[in-house]
């Protein structure tokens, strides 16, 4: 690929009347090859993005398979937490391999991609606002090419399937050789959506309350605002995981269809909205500790590798 060539066509030469052409003609070099190349900051947001994704699924993750048990049976605080506690210990992680995997990767990208393509895409736009919005949807969707670890993590969560599958391998072996890749993307749709809405929201939050907070950060204002912006995104986008459980919570068959699993949810909600946000206290609360110990742990990290 011949750089100067697409070089001239994006950035016409400037004409310098100071003796600096040289330097003008070198910073606009430097901006088109940072444009398509991977730089050190990508992959140092990527790393910050894996160690702070390592932190939170450890601590957060018995808290979320009380929230899908809600989720899928309907049911209480207390009879999801004695579901488990009856299960036992052995079985309170179990599951926890898909989650570690898609995390660890989904928020690397999210956070890497998020910021590689805003600052490219202010190259272009010269629109903070519209640089984040499509920065933020990019990452989302392509966080979505994870949906395989998502789908597994549902089916090993759901104790109809106890006795199925022993373990994480052992379910995506039995989905691959009986029902090909394709089984493995099912749900990708709410997936997507919820991605994008959620990646949009809480970055334009994020870094409005950065520029407020300004020098003032410290480990725990980013605790607060991470905290506080993750447990309201994840609270307005609740309905869309109750949408992704219903579609994923099968093996073989048709793909249902986003407006038909919305319906059958709805029917089986009695057609009460109140109803798509069972569990969700204990999701805010979740969303609440865990997108704090990210937020926290991501600013921690890039303070010391950046």
């Amino acid at each position: 690929m011949d750089w100067n060539n697409i070089n001239k066509q994006l950035f016409p030469t400037i004409k310098a009347t100071d003796g600096c052409e040289n330097d003008i003609e070198l910073k606009k070099n430097s901006s088109i090859v940072s444009i398509y190349q991977i730089t050190s900051d990508d992959y140092k947001e990527f790393l910050c993005g894996w160690g702070a994704a390592v932190i939170n699924v450890t601590v957060t993750y018995p808290i979320n398979k009380i929230i899908f048990r809600q989720i899928l049976e309907g049911v209480k605080v207390n009879a999801a937490v004695k579901q488990l506690s009856e299960e036992g210990i052995r079985l309170l992680y179990r599951g926890i391999l898909p989650p570690l995997c898609q995390k660890t990767l989904s928020l690397s990208i999210m956070f890497s991609v998020y910021e590689g393509s805003r600052s490219r895409l202010n190259l272009f736009t010269k629109n903070e606002i519209l640089s984040q919005v499509l920065a933020a949807n990019i990452a989302g969707t392509v966080e979505a090419v994870l949906t395989p670890l998502e789908r597994v993590q549902t089916l090993l969560q759901d104790w109809r399937y106890h006795n199925k599958f022993k373990n994480t391998s052992h379910a995506f072996k039995h989905i691959l050789t009986t029902h090909g890749i394709q089984e493995c993307y099912r749900g990708l749709t709410p997936i997507i959506i919820r991605n994008g809405l959620s990646n949009v929201t809480f970055f334009m939050l994020r870094d409005e309350s950065t520029k407020v907070i300004g020098r003032e950060q410290t480990l725990f204002t980013n605790f607060i605002c991470g905290a506080v912006i993750g447990g309201f995104t994840s609270t307005i986008f609740y309905p869309m995981n109750i949408i992704k459980i219903h579609m994923q919570n099968k093996i073989g068959g048709e793909f249902d269809k986003m407006s038909v699993a919305l319906k059958d949810v709805w029917i089986a909600r009695d057609r009460n909205i109140r109803n798509f946000y069972q569990g969700v206290h204990l999701n805010y609360i979740r969303s609440f500790v865990s997108w704090g110990v990210i937020n926290a742990s991501y600013y921690c990290l890039k303070s010391i590798i950046f």
